[in-house]
């Protein structure tokens, strides 16, 4: 019983440090919040409003983290590991855009990075369902938002 109540716990522990570094990558993201370049440069009249941002990807984290942590908890599974090394490689892409479009405010080399964002996410989206299923329905809505970024980024991209 004791024993059982102690592993409940560290499965607990587990979740909350995949929610709160998913948590940190997305709050780097708002570090680099859009500056004076950002209101000059053209977007097209589809661009979501910025207050936007904020909820959707607190929530897109929240979810990622719930799947990785699902996924950690296939301790036998054989994807397990590769399915967390690409989770990881994704979300270390999506701070480095962040750095590039908001930092560098290079457009071009950010559709690049978004562009590796979503494959990675694709394939750990795909490794996710290989392991289990709801971790990677947890992701579709990232691979959603994502398509939807990549299309915003490459607009912005072509109209400056």
């Amino acid at each position: 019983m004791v024993l059982r109540r102690k592993k409940r716990r560290h499965r607990h522990l587990v979740l909350a440090l995949f929610v709160v570094v998913s948590l940190v990558v997305a709050f780097f993201g708002t570090v680099y919040m859009p500056g004076d370049w950002q209101s000059q440069i053209t977007k097209p009249p589809w661009t979501p409003p910025r207050a936007l941002f904020a909820p959707i990807w607190t929530l897109l984290h929240v979810m990622m983290a719930v799947g990785a942590w699902i996924v950690w908890r296939h301790h036998l599974h054989l994807l397990r590991w590769p399915a967390l090394a690409a989770f990881a490689l994704q979300l270390i892409l999506n701070a480095l855009w962040s750095w590039m479009y908001f930092s560098a405010q290079d457009i071009g080399g950010a559709l690049l990075t978004l562009t590796a964002v979503w494959a990675v996410l694709a394939l750990t989206c795909a490794l996710f369902f290989r392991v289990a299923t709801v971790a990677g329905a947890l992701l579709v809505p990232y691979l959603v938002w994502a398509s939807f970024a990549l299309a915003l980024n490459f607009e912005i991209w072509r109209l400056n």
